[in-house]
């Protein structure tokens, strides 16, 4: 006599608690929740960046530049392209986790082990990956955050009705240059997206064993919560020139506030030559006070998320 089928809701727990896709729908959970406990950080950090000289009206403290935000356009402000991040955080952090846990499989010497080494190209593997699903939806971020700001070199723009996410995907794709417009300011993103994810992930894996107890398998969630947030520190400072460089060609073309860089290395050599050094580490102030909240909230999330659903699957077993 053949076995009764199972339910559907079991089916649905199996389903969902495999190690793989538990990772992609706990990483989307996480993404999500990281970037909007920090969106007026995460704003602050871009207006700085695209700063350089003659554009100084955000050359504030951090306390000053989020008044001026809320002064100029409430609490809006706070939130600008928090939305389009957010649709892109989602399958970005989902595709990050996911395919790293999928990487991992072919790169551990025996279940769960792994040299710090293998876990930064695993890391490495999975940031270039998630950039190149979600690209464009990146850039057009960068330019709703900057697009209603008030910097004098975008006139009455900010007074006016501005576009949303998909009007200005299209704008972008008319009028900059096609397909290949939403994808400017790739190279230097994968150049400092590949070291970051690596070191991020390499640097957790090594603070999370070292803060959990002797005897036991997992840290409690504040001891993930530090992990997650020295992680995220140390990626974030030893790689930030890249990010800068990233968000100054994704408004390389952008009216009013193009930079016209011919290639990396000539951005780095004006940036240097006008701003100095200092101009490749703009941001990084606010930067490093949303990393810890951010990057911490982000593997919390994760690791309850995903045991969560594995734990489904479990109970089935």
């Amino acid at each position: 006599m053949p076995a009764p089928p199972e339910p559907k809701m079991v089916r649905f727990r199996r389903t969902v608690g495999q190690p793989v896709l538990a990772a992609f729908l706990a990483g989307g959970a996480a993404g999500a929740v990281s970037r909007t406990v920090v969106s007026p950080l995460e704003r602050l950090k871009i207006l700085f960046q695209v700063q350089s000289v003659g554009r100084e009206e955000y050359k504030l403290s951090v306390g000053q530049g989020l008044k001026k935000m809320w002064r100029d356009e409430g609490w809006r402000g706070f939130m600008r392209g928090n939305g389009t991040n957010c649709v892109r955080i989602v399958p970005y952090s989902a595709v990050q986790f996911g395919s790293y846990n999928f990487y991992k499989k072919f790169m551990e010497t025996s279940p769960g082990e792994m040299s710090p080494v293998r876990r930064l190209f695993c890391g490495g593997a999975a940031g270039i990956t998630s950039v190149a699903c979600t690209y464009p939806l990146d850039i057009v971020r960068t330019r709703l955050s900057i697009q209603s700001a008030s910097f004098a070199v975008l006139g009455e723009a900010a007074k006016k009705k501005l576009p949303g996410m998909w009007a200005t995907m299209v704008g972008m794709y008319k009028n900059e240059g096609g397909f290949l417009a939403l994808y400017r300011g790739l190279v230097p993103t994968v150049a400092g997206v590949a070291p970051y994810v690596g070191l991020n992930f390499m640097t957790y894996e090594a603070v999370r064993k070292y803060v959990t107890p002797e005897g036991e398998k997992n840290p409690g969630a504040l001891r993930k919560l530090l992990a997650g947030a020295v992680s995220g520190a140390v990626a974030q400072t030893c790689t930030y020139p890249f990010d800068v460089l990233r968000r100054r060609f994704q408004i390389n073309t952008m009216s009013g506030m193009g930079y016209q860089y011919k290639s990396i290395w000539d951005a780095i050599s004006i940036i240097v030559a006008q701003e100095g050094i200092r101009g490749m580490y703009k941001g990084i102030v606010p930067n490093l006070l949303k990393v810890a909240p951010s990057m911490a909230s982000s593997w919390l999330s994760f690791e309850v998320t995903r045991d969560f659903l594995v734990n489904c699957r479990k109970v089935d077993e």
